[in-house]
């Protein structure tokens, strides 16, 4: 049974429960119908902030590791609302996991198990830095200390620059997937309409490294048009954009993450219309997940 079928499974066997053990005679679901959903109802103030409702705990992962160059889990310490979905997140060309190190605590906050990696080179290109982000969540899932933590059938990769392309390069070679969320990526390669992870790809209007116009758009509309997909570019933003803390990056990484990763359609409304901001030069998406 794939990722994704066990999950609809569970969530129709888990729905079922809450209505027969509900109010008798009332036949009413509960609320919490979606036994993925984590934290409370999101509002613009939650989803900006720079903390939210989980605290965060880091555990460090050694570089002596196989398959990837360690690096640092982030994770939220209650566990009262059961297991997190997972998203591992590689750097880009000769950076190190420290330039992606924001993403951390600002994730994991919200309700997220989040493994920022060194890659086995800093020279590492994409399809490598790919393979690895694989490695990392096998690695989460099967044999680190917070493996309890993670719900091995929600799984998401991001990444920036050759890491970005790193993550389109995961998301091809593994469509169990939840979610894919490529920062101002580079790649060689341009089409990209065998993945068939919900991918989010957000481009930077200044970037003169990955060029939207060769890298960001062109993987955008290579992406199947039957996929769920949305392409954001950032107005003014350069490159490097993705490497210190942005709350439009943040803001929309995190709707992105709830709805795919965790099925939380709460978070829909601001992912769907397109949604306007004095940040946000272009904002692109098929809106098929939408109700």
């Amino acid at each position: 049974m794939t990722r994704t079928r066990f999950r609809r499974a569970v969530a129709t066997t888990l729905a079922t429960l809450v209505i027969v053990g509900g109010a008798a005679g009332t036949g009413v679901a509960s609320a919490q119908e979606n036994p993925y959903e984590r934290g409370p109802d999101p509002t613009e103030e939650s989803i900006e902030a720079t903390t939210g409702p989980f605290d965060v705990d880091t555990t460090s992962v050694s570089s002596w590791v196989s398959g990837f160059g360690g690096g640092t889990i982030y994770y939220p310490t209650d566990t009262s609302e059961g297991t997190f979905g997972a998203v591992a997140i590689a750097p880009g060309y000769t950076a190190s996991e420290s330039s992606m190190s924001w993403y951390g605590p600002r994730l994991a906050s919200q309700g997220f198990v989040v493994f920022t990696i060194d890659t086995n080179s800093r020279y590492d290109y994409p399809g490598s830095r790919g393979r690895q982000l694989l490695a990392a969540l096998d690695y989460l899932t099967e044999r680190s200390s917070v493996r309890y933590r993670v719900d091995a059938e929600r799984l998401a990769v991001m990444g920036h620059s050759m890491g970005g392309g790193g993550a389109l390069e995961a998301a091809e070679d593994d469509s169990s997937l939840e979610a894919a969320i490529p920062l101002a990526p580079w790649n060689t390669q341009k089409n990209w309409s065998g993945v068939r992870v919900p991918t989010f790809i957000i481009g930077a209007e200044n970037d003169s490294i990955a060029s939207v116009r060769s890298h960001s758009e062109p993987f955008y509309e290579s992406l199947s048009r039957r996929l769920d997909k949305a392409y954001m570019e950032l107005d003014g933003a350069s490159h490097f954009a993705p490497n210190y803390s942005n709350t439009t990056i943040a803001k929309y990484s995190i709707s992105w993450l709830k709805r795919f990763v965790d099925n939380d359609t709460r978070y829909e409304q601001f992912l769907c219309p397109a949604p306007r901001s004095r940040n946000i030069e272009e904002y692109r998406e098929t809106c098929s997940y939408s109700g």
